[in-house]
């Protein structure tokens, strides 16, 4: 009896191992094709995007209590080297107590107030601007429409390099995205690496093998057309962003990335707003997924084979592996204090898996790195401790994936207080 109970917890013992193992080749086996990305805009040439017609450009912003930041974006708006004449500034003061709504109207920009306590979101926010917009100027005054937060700062051919994208025939482009305060601490660099990965390593491949980008948070333009077929800004889930982009992606649009227009904005800096957004973020995911995660694998087995599967790749799977993994730790230090293991293998076990995800991170922030050195605004020093710091920040994702699962999350603003001009970015 005793060597049949011995034998069973070996094997057990063996089976949570081997299950360990299983989860990392499956994540491995999911993600592979994202390192095939990285090479690809060091081997295929941009095909260049001729000039194109000027295109009339609705700006929209969603603003709530932006009044240290939002001037600096209207006045970037005001620098662009694409027509003045062509594009308006519309802003929608959103529940504001403070002036943002003065500071915008004396920069040139026409202003809408809201007062709505009931529906909270820039989702939300974002509809009664189009709607005033609609209502004041007719829908079809804008070719297009682009979105942007209020802290942030554009490159002077912002404007000109995402017309130049929607004139090639995209209905829905993207831009580059960068940060104010990268070298403020591993937080903010733990964001601005990542955006600036998603920018050159993934949007960036996607565009040139020819499939669909992804829309990521703001700094992207929509085609009129776009929002109209959408009666409005009907996008309300937690990430709203990634909804659209599934959206589009069903519809069997191509969403498109300019590479040249390039966006500055600013990341949280403590571990309180980090985990607030993050945590928003998560199940905005699992939002998404349930919206329309059928819709995604049902497309997998069809000509949209390459965009259906890369955005199922970036809503759901990496969280669940994550959470499985530590699930499947969890259940074997059960077992171990049952059966009386040995801890030490599971522990071992657990601490493999964790150097391999730290060391392939960190070896997707130190390629970003090195590639995109002259674009990160900081010293070399915090640029190269930066990229050991970065894996810990992406791991933190596993306990906000987890609480994700179980807490009810709201929509919760995020202060923005770095005052700067595009000029002091590039000096820093």
């Amino acid at each position: 009896m005793l060597e049949q109970l011995q034998s069973f917890s070996d094997g057990g013992l063996d089976l949570f191992v081997a299950a360990n193992a299983a989860i990392g080749a499956i994540f491995l086996l999911f993600y592979s094709y994202q390192f095939f990305y990285i090479p690809i805009p060091h081997l295929l040439r941009d095909r260049p995007l001729p000039e194109g017609r000027k295109n009339r450009l609705g700006i929209m912003i969603s603003a709530r209590n932006e009044s240290a930041v939002i001037g600096e974006l209207i006045d970037s708006l005001n620098r662009q080297t694409f027509p003045r004449e062509q594009f308006e500034i519309f802003v929608v003061a959103d529940n504001c107590t403070d002036n943002t709504a003065e500071i915008c109207r004396s920069r040139g920009a026409i202003v809408f107030e809201r007062f709505d306590q009931n529906k909270i979101g820039k989702g939300y926010a974002l509809n009664f601007l189009y709607k005033k917009i609609v209502g004041q100027y007719g829908a079809d005054a804008f070719e297009a429409f682009l979105v942007l937060d209020a802290d942030n700062i554009l490159s002077s051919q912002y404007l000109e390099e995402m017309n130049k994208t929607f004139s090639a025939g995209y209905e829905v482009c993207t831009s580059l995205r960068n940060s104010k305060n990268y070298g403020d601490n591993w937080i903010s660099a733990g964001y601005a690496l990542w955006f600036l990965r998603e920018s050159e390593y993934l949007n960036h491949p996607r565009m040139l093998l020819g499939t669909s980008c992804a829309v990521s948070g703001t700094g992207f333009l929509f085609s009129s057309k776009v929002i109209r077929e959408a009666d409005g800004w009907n996008f309300f889930l937690l990430t709203e962003d990634i909804e659209f982009s599934v959206y589009n992606i069903l519809k069997g649009r191509k969403i498109g990335y300019a590479k040249n227009a390039e966006l500055f904005d600013e990341q949280p800096v403590t571990f309180a707003q980090s985990w607030r957004q993050r945590l928003r973020w998560a199940k905005g995911y699992f939002q998404v997924w349930g919206h329309y995660g059928c819709g995604l694998l049902k497309n997998i087995f069809s000509p949209q084979f390459t965009s259906c599967y890369d955005m199922t790749m970036t809503i759901m799977p990496a969280l669940i592996l994550t959470l499985g993994a530590l699930g499947n730790f969890l259940v074997g230090a059960v077992f171990a204090f049952i059966f009386g293991w040995q801890f030490s293998v599971l522990l071992e076990s657990l601490l493999f898996t964790l150097l391999g995800m730290y060391f392939t991170l960190w070896l997707i922030g130190a390629i970003t790195t090195v590639s995109q050195w002259r674009r990160i605004y900081c010293s070399s020093f915090k640029k190269i401790f930066y990229t050991f710091t970065f894996p810990l920040f992406m791991l933190t994702y596993v306990p906000i994936a987890l609480t994700a699962m179980f807490k009810k999350v709201g929509w919760k603003p995020i202060a923005h207080t770095r005052v700067c001009t595009l000029e002091q970015i590039r000096k820093n």
